[in-house]
């Protein structure tokens, strides 16, 4: 999963991307407004995590930019002021939680958590589609009764993407950059993007013998269970 921290005190942003890192997120950091304001006009994310102030405005711009380009991207306000007008112009414009500076790690990343589950699967630990369960908080995933394989950090992420958009076909270029954000236009092949769909599509067949990961061909990919 994918999330832009907007925050411009280096050290903080820094601790907040290495722990997010360790819990199987992809994190992308902008320190400004104009900066920020690039990103979300190019790149969708899961999650973002926006400070209020910064060098060159203030983060009620993104928020008010992200409704006018109708974008549904979670966002928490990582403020340090506990103002109830912030805090209420900020839910008022989009925003969906709000988090007081200084804040514990585990904390954000919870809440972090619990938006991205009531944006993608209506608030819900675990997604069930076919006989295919997902445990969000533990990361395991069954078939039936079977255990899939221990899936990597980024096959976990993969298969998110897919069950957040059932029969829909999903490009190569699409799940490189869901992947790899910034970094995927180095794959210009898309080796690694054909990688992990092949690791995941073995791990899943072994567990149910069912292809759930269909190949459109010049496309990409579709996820379908029965």
């Amino acid at each position: 999963m994918k999330i832009l921290i907007v925050e411009d005190n280096i050290d903080l942003a820094s601790s907040i991307e290495r722990f997010l890192h360790l819990e199987g997120y992809k994190c992308e950091w902008c320190n400004t407004v104009e900066s920020t304001l690039d990103k979300i006009q190019l790149h969708e994310y899961d999650c973002i995590l926006l400070d209020i102030s910064l060098p060159d405005g203030n983060g009620f711009t993104i928020l008010e930019k992200l409704k006018q380009l109708h974008k549904h991207e979670g966002v928490i306000i990582i403020s340090a002021k506990d103002s109830l007008d912030d805090k209420l112009k900020g839910l008022g414009l989009g925003a969906d939680d709000y988090l007081t500076k200084p804040f514990h790690l585990a904390e954000l990343a919870m809440r972090i958590l619990a938006v991205i589950r009531r944006k993608n699967f209506d608030g819900n630990n675990t997604i069930q589609q076919g006989d295919l369960t997902v445990d969000l908080i533990k990361k395991t995933v069954f078939c039936n009764d079977i255990q899939v394989e221990q899936l990597s950090p980024t096959e976990f992420e993969l298969l998110i993407f897919f069950m957040s958009a059932p029969k829909r076909v999903l490009t190569k270029g699409a799940i490189a950059e869901h992947l790899m954000g910034d970094n995927a236009d180095l794959f210009d092949h898309f080796d690694v993007v054909y990688a992990h769909v092949k690791n995941l599509r073995k791990k899943l067949n072994k567990a149910n013998g069912v292809d759930s990961i269909k190949t459109i061909y010049g496309m990409g990919y579709k996820f379908e269970i029965d």
